[in-house]
């Protein structure tokens, strides 16, 4: 019944995604890589182009028609990204480029604001190694002390463990959203009440939810959340740091440079507001252009309907691999989305992410830069599909297909 409501909305979104209709080894291309990033509509790449082809030039630097257009676009992507979020302000709009460096930028200036020696952070056993090393960096830099919420062997978080290790040493605790390996989506709300009561500062990782899950910082009260543009059909090289004004404000600058200034001089040198403290030099000015392009694309579709239509294709993938009998899927948690890993055991991750290839199917292979979650599990990679919302059930039919053929050949 879903695969019918949803057959002329699926062609439709395909139709906007040029890639979608190129060949890989002479067979259509099926890419299950979304995860990793997204592909783009033509309406983003047509910004990219435009850009350059009309307005290149710096921003809120230049008096000329030129630099004031390219400062209107870039500003516009701003509130954009306010209104996609729902914060406040869009003074707690930091563009950085990625959340790689959203997260680092938090770690560096939030760790030199607030954390000193022997106090505590606080994060999970299946994070991204983006939400793990810039607080190792900044453990060892301070003398602090980094604390792992561990998971159950369904991939859940045990939140009665995260209790236990609060106190009142915790100085913040950064999450992941969603589970870019096993797709564990985590108790958010939970969290961020229960970090409430003790008032620690809560950072989201959203990179895998900003494109699947309606997402109202307000309504969540998270103090951060970061995501990387890419993830939502946007410019590779955009990330977003929302942060809430307060804290923002204490906070020192993370990097030093042009544009984050408010006087230089020899012996002192003061800066910027909000948000452009936290924006030196020039930044990726046609990418966040075009990211403002793909959220309001993106918005202008039925979020219902793609969340919906994905959830259909996840249950369906899911139900599929699972009816493998070589296969074993990693983590069993009750509510998940998007990622789907797992393993066969006569075949290295690697080898069957090959032979899917030469299918025409795009899938990760490796540790997705979460080895201490493959450690977890004993694993030393998996095989990973992830969906986006023009992925299709007969693309599913083909992967699996591939997967049961390349058993066979190994087996």
């Amino acid at each position: 019944m879903i695969e019918d409501k949803s057959l002329h909305l699926v062609n439709e979104w395909r139709d906007h995604f040029p890639i979608l209709h190129t060949s890989v080894y002479d067979k259509p291309l099926i890419f299950l890589d979304n995860a990793s990033t997204t592909q783009k509509p033509q309406i983003v790449i047509d910004t990219l182009s435009q850009f350059y082809q009309n307005y290149n030039a710096n921003i809120h630097r230049g008096v000329y028609y030129l630099s004031q257009k390219s400062t209107d676009f870039f500003e516009q992507t701003r509130e954009i990204v306010r209104s996609f979020i729902n914060a406040k302000k869009q003074s707690e709009i930091i563009f950085t480029k990625g959340a790689t460096e959203s997260i680092n930028l938090i770690a560096s200036s939030f760790g030199d604001a607030f954390i000193q020696k022997d106090d505590e952070i606080i994060i999970s056993q299946m994070e991204h190694h983006a939400n793990i090393l810039p607080w190792q960096i900044l453990c060892e830099k301070k003398g602090c002390i980094l604390k792992i919420i561990p998971i159950d062997k369904n991939g859940e978080l045990l939140i009665d463990s995260l209790r236990e290790l609060i106190s009142n040493k915790t100085k913040i605790i950064s999450i992941v959203y969603v589970s870019n390996v096993i797709g564990t989506v985590n108790p958010i709300s939970e969290i961020i009440s229960l970090a409430r009561q003790h008032n620690i500062p809560v950072v989201l990782d959203a990179c895998q939810a900003i494109q699947h899950i309606p997402i109202d910082v307000q309504a969540l009260d998270c103090d951060f959340m970061v995501f990387s543009g890419h993830k939502i059909y946007g410019p590779s090289g955009t990330g977003v740091l929302y942060g809430k004004e307060e804290l923002l404000n204490q906070m020192p600058p993370y990097q030093g440079g042009g544009d984050m200034i408010h006087k230089v001089s020899f012996e002192k040198s003061t800066y910027a507001g909000l948000p452009h403290k936290f924006e030196a030099g020039t930044p990726n000015i046609e990418g966040i252009i075009g990211l403002g392009t793909a959220i309001t694309f993106f918005s202008s579709l039925s979020f219902e309907s793609i969340h919906i239509y994905e959830n259909f294709l996840y249950l369906y993938a899911l139900e599929l691999l699972q009816s493998i009998p070589e296969i074993t899927i990693i983590g069993n948690a009750k509510h998940r989305m998007s990622a789907i890993s797992f393993i066969v055991d006569s075949i290295h991750p690697h080898d069957m992410a090959s032979l899917l290839d030469r299918d025409g199917i795009a899938v990760r292979a490796g540790h997705h830069c979460a080895q201490p979650l493959m450690k977890f599990f004993n694993v030393p990679a998996t095989t990973r599909a992830s969906f986006a919302f023009y992925n299709t059930k007969e693309e599913i039919d083909i992967f699996i297909h591939s997967v049961k053929k390349a058993i066979k050949l190994f087996a």
